[in-house]
């Protein structure tokens, strides 16, 4: 199974917006970094188009997962259902509820009144849900990713050599 690209970018997003901030910071409290990063800069963290990045930070600021604050030391913040967010859930949400294959589409399976193919497949999809369920975005930003990430920030943010 492969997710799809907005999917890939929700959850990196909400990874890297896990690790802008300090463990213990409590929601409303200004990020530990100094500023919370902006969806550009996120965008460039993780080497996507900006306009990739807007929607998919537009959707998860719409499932109240992340905060977006304008003006001055605005910018995304993981609320604590981002953090806590089940991983399985998230991509459920990003990726809909469709089957692994079509079966029943502009040109229907001839074999669809008597496969066991799609029963299987719609069993293997819900076991790979299954294995993220109990994982949230806090726990997969646990050491050794969360140093990586607070990488990419600060490689951003270091001096420019040409």
């Amino acid at each position: 199974m492969r997710l799809l690209h907005s999917t890939d970018l929700a959850l990196r997003m909400l990874m890297r917006l896990a690790v802008a901030d300090a463990p213990g910071r409590r929601h409303g409290d200004a990020p530990a970094t100094g500023a919370a990063p902006t969806t550009r800069q996120v965008a460039e963290d993780m080497a996507v188009p900006y306009t990739h990045a807007a929607k998919v930070a537009a959707r998860l600021t719409h499932l109240g997962l992340v905060e977006a604050r304008r003006g001055r030391g605005g910018g995304l913040v993981l609320t604590e259902a981002g953090r806590t967010a089940s991983v399985g859930a998230l991509v459920r949400e990003f990726e809909g509820d469709g089957d692994v294959v079509e079966c029943e589409g502009a040109t229907p399976c001839p074999l669809n009144s008597g496969c066991r193919l799609r029963g299987a497949l719609r069993r293997a999809q819900e076991a790979f849900y299954a294995t993220l369920d109990p994982l949230t975005v806090a726990d997969i930003v646990a050491s050794p990713t969360g140093p990586l990430l607070l990488g990419l920030a600060s490689h951003r943010s270091g001096p420019k050599t040409s």
